[in-house]
């Protein structure tokens, strides 16, 4: 059963992974951002348009959470053994270990799997267009659903995590705890892109951010060994 520790665990990865989120979407929401209407530029309404993208790709990585928790529900009791939600537990614990690493800038085997989702995403990406140019908080929002199948290795890590939680509830609990961590550092992006990306961009915060993350999927397997 998931537990409040692996929702806080995961808003953290999610807070903690934007290093990672600023260079993969970080000129995403600054183009957006700045291709909004000029009459919409205000700070007010950058607001607006900044918190429809980004809960509504927040949305979609909820249902995918749900999606991969199913997944794992399926596994854990069609089989009807104990063992296999253990199995799953520890890849999710080792997932945790190479994200961190692939947060530290260490290892980059993360990038393969970003390439198997990118042909999802060549399916989804036109849907996307047809929302383009963004004119209102509406268009904001369903631009925001298909941004949230963007391949993304960081994504991809905490649903094999929700893989393990055997429940498609816990799942989708799970991925909007990492979702709302993505938050602050987007919506800052949106505001003050330049100052905001040089300072996550340093190598030393990515490195203190990959070594946290991969503190937690230690933790993870240590709990699992007792």
């Amino acid at each position: 059963m998931l537990s409040d520790v692996s929702l806080f665990a995961a808003f953290l990865v999610g807070l903690l992974g934007g290093v990672h989120c600023v260079g993969m979407c970080g000129g995403i929401v600054t183009a957006l951002s700045m291709g909004l209407p000029r009459s919409r530029t205000g700070t007010s309404a950058r607001w607006r348009y900044l918190l429809a993208y980004n809960l509504a790709r927040i949305s979609s990585y909820s249902v995918a959470g749900a999606l991969f928790g199913g997944v794992g529900w399926v596994a854990a009791n069609w089989s009807g053994l104990h063992q296999v939600q253990l199995l799953l537990q520890l890849v999710a614990a080792v997932f945790m270990v190479v994200l961190g690493l692939y947060l530290a800038g260490w290892w980059r085997g993360l990038v393969q799997l970003e390439r198997v989702g990118g042909l999802v995403w060549t399916r989804l990406e036109p849907l996307g267009r047809r929302f383009l140019p963004v004119h209102t908080p509406g268009q904001a929002f369903f631009l925001g659903l298909v941004w949230g199948w963007l391949p993304c290795g960081l994504v991809y890590s905490v649903l094999i995590w929700s893989i393990s939680t055997a429940d498609p509830l816990y799942g989708a609990a799970l991925l909007l705890s990492f979702g709302l961590g993505t938050l602050p550092n987007l919506l800052a992006m949106g505001l003050v892109a330049e100052r905001l990306s040089a300072r996550v961009r340093d190598p030393r915060v990515r490195q203190l951010a990959g070594l946290l993350v991969m503190g937690f999927g230690v933790f993870s397997l240590y709990q699992l060994t007792r």
